[in-house]
C-alpha cells in the first residue's frame, strides 16, 4: 500500500459517527443527516479536514452533509445531460474535437455540490471493466484530438493504472492532448509523488485542471504538490465553482486568483453552480458572477481573470458571460466603458471612397474585402473571354 493510500484509508472521516465525534453531537445530528449521507456518500481527507477552521466556514460548507441537500426545487439529477451525450460507457462526446473520459468512480474527498453525484462514489455507475468500448470509440472518431480524463478523480488510480490509460491514449495517433481533471492537490497532496511525476513525463503533452474554490485551500502542502507537477512539465489550470457562502465575494475570488498564479496555476474557469439536485443551496444569482468578473477585469492582471461560464443545462455546453462593457455598435463607431466606468469611443474602419467612384486623397487606399473579391472575379472572367475571343 502506498503512503498516500494509507493516509486516505486511515486518516479520513467517512461516517457520520466519526464526524460527530470530531465536531460534537451539537453540530452533527447523525439521524437527521442520515438521508443526505445515504443519498451521496461522504469522505473528508486529513488535508481537507485541516482546512476546516470552524463550524460553518467555507470548507465546512463544501464537505459536510446538510439536510438542505434533500430540498429539491428545480434541480435535475443529470443537469448537464452527460448521459445523453454518452455513446458508450464512460465517454461523453459533446464538443467537436474533444471527449470526456470517466476513468475513476471515486474521489479523495466528496464535494457536496458535485454535479456528477448521481455517479461518483458508485463503481457500478462508472464501471472499471468497460473501457474497451471507450478506447474503440476514441480510435474510430478521428476528429477527437483532446481527451479529458475525469471521474471521480483520476488521481485516485494507481500509477500503474494511470500509465495504462496514458499508453492506450498515446497509441491513438489523432489524440494530441491528454488532460486530467483532479482536485487531489487540495484533498490529498501526498498523492503527487516523485514516481508519478517521473512516469507522466513520458506521455506529454499532459495537462491538469485543478480545482480550488477558496484561497485557504492553497495550503503549503497543496502548493508543494503543485510545484512538483509544474517541475514535471504539466501545465496547470484551475476550475473554480461559484458557491454561496464559500467564495461569492469579489475580494475572496481575487485573493484566490492571486494565490493560484503564485503557485503557477492559471485561472481557467469560474463556473456557475449547476442546477444539480442536492446542490441547489450552493447556487447564487448570475449577477454575482458578473460582479466578481467586473471586480477582477482591469483591477488585476489579465492572467488572474478566468472565463465566467454557465455550463448550459441540458447539454448545451459552456457559455461565457461578460459584464456589459459595450453600449453601442454601429458602422461608424463602438461606444463602450472601461473597467473604471469611463466612456470611450473607438472609430470603425472607414469604407474606401474608391468603391463609390471617388477617392478621398487624405484616406488610405483601402478596398473592402468583398469588393476586392468581386473585382478579381471580374478580371478573371474578362481574361478568359479575351483569350477565347
Amino acid at each position: 500500500m502506498s503512503e498516500w493510500q494509507k493516509i486516505l484509508r486511515e486518516g479520513s472521516i467517512d461516517t457520520l459517527e466519526k464526524l460527530a465525534e470530531k465536531f460534537g453531537a451539537e453540530n452533527i445530528d447523525v439521524e437527521a443527516l442520515r438521508p443526505a449521507f445515504d443519498n451521496f456518500q461522504m469522505r473528508i481527507t486529513p488535508a481537507a479536514l485541516e482546512q476546516i477552521k470552524e463550524v460553518g466556514d467555507p470548507m465546512w460548507q463544501q464537505y459536510v452533509p446538510t439536510v438542505q441537500e434533500l430540498d429539491i426545487v428545480d434541480g435535475v439529477i443529470d443537469s448537464l445531460d452527460e448521459d445523453g451525450d454518452s455513446p458508450v460507457p464512460n465517454i461523453t462526446h459533446r464538443y467537436p474535437d474533444r471527449a470526456l473520459f470517466l476513468v475513476s468512480p471515486v474521489c479523495a474527498t466528496y464535494c457536496r455540490f458535485c454535479t456528477r453525484r448521481r455517479k461518483v462514489g458508485d463503481p457500478e455507475k462508472i464501471p472499471l471493466n468497460q473501457f474497451d468500448s471507450a478506447f474503440e470509440y476514441l480510435r474510430q472518431h478521428t476528429e477527437i484530438r483532446d481527451v479529458i480524463m475525469s471521474g471521480g478523480d483520476p488521481m485516485m488510480l494507481s500509477d500503474r493504472r494511470l500509465e495504462y490509460f496514458f499508453q492506450q491514449l498515446r497509441a491513438i495517433p489523432h489524440i494530441e492532448i491528454i488532460r486530467i481533471g483532479s482536485r487531489i492537490t487540495s484533498h490529498l497532496p501526498e498523492r503527487i509523488t516523485p514516481e508519478f511525476c517521473e512516469m507522466v513525463q513520458k506521455y506529454h503533452p499532459v495537462y491538469m485542471n485543478t480545482h480550488f474554490n477558496h484561497p485557504d485551500e492553497l495550503t503549503p502542502a497543496a502548493v508543494a504538490s503543485l510545484d512538483r507537477l509544474s517541475k514535471a512539465g504539466i501545465p496547470l489550470g484551475c476550475q473554480t465553482v461559484l458557491l454561496k457562502g464559500v467564495n461569492d465575494d469579489p475580494k475572496v475570488m481575487m485573493e484566490l486568483m492571486h494565490r493560484l498564479l503564485k503557485a503557477r496555476v492559471r485561472p481557467y474557469y469560474i463556473y456557475m453552480a449547476d442546477q444539480v439536485a442536492g446542490g441547489e443551496h450552493f447556487r447564487t444569482q448570475v449577477q454575482k458572477g458578473l460582479e466578481i468578473i467586473k471586480a477582477l477585469r482591469g483591477w488585476t492582471s489579465g492572467l488572474a481573470v478566468p472565463h465566467f461560464v454557465i455550463d448550459a443545462p441540458g447539454g448545451g455546453g459552456k457559455v461565457p458571460l461578460l459584464p456589459e462593457y459595450v453600449e453601442e455598435i454601429n458602422d461608424d463607431e463602438v461606444i463602450f466603458r472601461n473597467y473604471q466606468g469611463q466612456r470611450f469611443t473607438y472609430k470603425q474602419p472607414r469604407q474606401a471612397a474608391a468603391a463609390c467612384g471617388s477617392v478621398d486623397q487624405e484616406q488610405p487606399d483601402i478596398v473592402p474585402i468583398e469588393i476586392a473579391a468581386k473585382h478579381n472575379r471580374r478580371k478573371a472572367v474578362g481574361g478568359r473571354r479575351k483569350g477565347t475571343g
